[in-house]
């Protein structure tokens, strides 16, 4: 097994005193570093598996590879699942890889699981799988996005996500592993991949404004992933939207769709004042909100960082980035020149 001789191996303890051991796939990637650093904050017996070796990927491999998955899953306890191809990856990968990394590894994964006796596996998925869903016809009101919304995916990296989704619900249902899986919005450091459709609004305004409807901190995503993996034996099975804490409600939506900027200044009067004071500008419509209440209520998460938070960062010199963040930053995503800034069209397989 290819692991480096520093893997560190301090104990984080569970309520029967026996050290809980936990996989992390992805471990290079935003969030797999995100869920090692913090981990490893915890004290716990942590273990980084990615294709691309980095300080907090200690096995170098694939997570299509059954005989090393059914190595390194020996005696494990807990598995966060963050390893995918990604959509800015649309671009320059085959549709074939998406099946094969996102549904296939994630089936690899599982079956290993299963093997293992895992007590827990967490599955990062993404509000992506929402597709169509999310743009509703012009003369609609904004949409309302919880899990009650059937997905309709719009491309290869949707169905990926979704197929995988199923397989975790399938590996409850079959073989009793809990699974939960996280629909997780934005929360990357790298720039927007359509800048162009924001009429001249910095990054960092953009991405502020995200936190009312689309966004969410990265300490916050990691901080859902271990309560889902806490909660996820007395679950059994879950979907869950993880998203920023929205100060808009049901009756916003429609002149949300038309005047958004009103809305928010309405539903924000902080954000409204340190916005004014910058330059900054609200969006002028929105087509979706995220609505994360389930997680707060099923898995007890209660975000920390959401506009009015942003705002008050902003308000006392701090930056937009929350500190997690800053500390891991932008990520290339192999053979693409996104995390510099540089956009190209997505390839739509099929």
């Amino acid at each position: 097994m290819r692991i480096h001789p520093t893997t560190r191996t301090t104990q984080l303890f569970s309520h029967t005193g026996r050290a809980v051991r936990t996989l992390v796939t992805g471990s290079s990637g935003h969030l797999g570093e995100a869920l090692v650093r913090t981990l490893r904050t915890h004290g716990a017996h942590v273990m980084g598996l990615d294709s691309r070796p980095s300080e907090y990927t200690n096995v170098v491999g694939s997570v299509t590879d059954s005989d090393l998955l059914r190595e390194v899953m020996a005696g494990v306890d807990v598995v966060y699942h963050a390893a995918a191809l990604h959509k800015p990856q649309l671009a320059f990968v085959a549709g074939q890889e998406f099946l094969d990394t996102n549904i296939g590894g994630t089936h690899t994964m599982l079956e290993a699981a299963v093997a293992a006796k895992v007590r827990a596996f967490v599955m990062t998925s993404s509000t992506t799988v929402y597709g169509d869903a999310l743009t509703p016809p012009e003369d609609q009101p904004a949409a309302w996005i919880d899990e009650s919304v059937l997905p309709v995916p719009k491309n290869i990296y949707g169905v990926s996500k979704v197929g995988a989704e199923d397989l975790c619900q399938l590996a409850h249902r079959n073989h009793g592993l809990p699974c939960v899986v996280l629909r997780a919005s934005r929360f990357f450091a790298d720039g927007d991949d359509m800048p162009q459709l924001y009429d001249g609004r910095s990054d960092d305004n953009i991405k502020a404004n995200e936190y009312a409807f689309r966004r969410v901190a990265l300490e916050d995503v990691v901080d859902a992933h271990l309560r889902a993996a806490a909660r996820a034996p007395h679950l059994g099975f879950g979907r869950y939207v993880v998203s920023a804490t929205t100060p808009f409600t049901p009756d916003d939506l429609a002149l949300l769709r038309t005047d958004a900027a009103t809305v928010f200044a309405r539903r924000a009067p902080l954000a409204a004042r340190v916005w004014q004071r910058r330059g900054w500008r609200f969006p002028d419509r929105l087509d979706r909100v995220y609505v994360n209440a389930r997680a707060r209520h099923h898995l007890g998460w209660r975000p920390r960082f959401d506009l009015d938070s942003i705002a008050a960062r902003l308000a006392s010199g701090e930056p937009v980035q929350t500190p997690l963040s800053q500390l891991v930053g932008a990520k290339e995503y192999a053979g693409s020149s996104y995390h510099l800034g540089v956009f190209q069209p997505m390839a739509v397989p099929i």
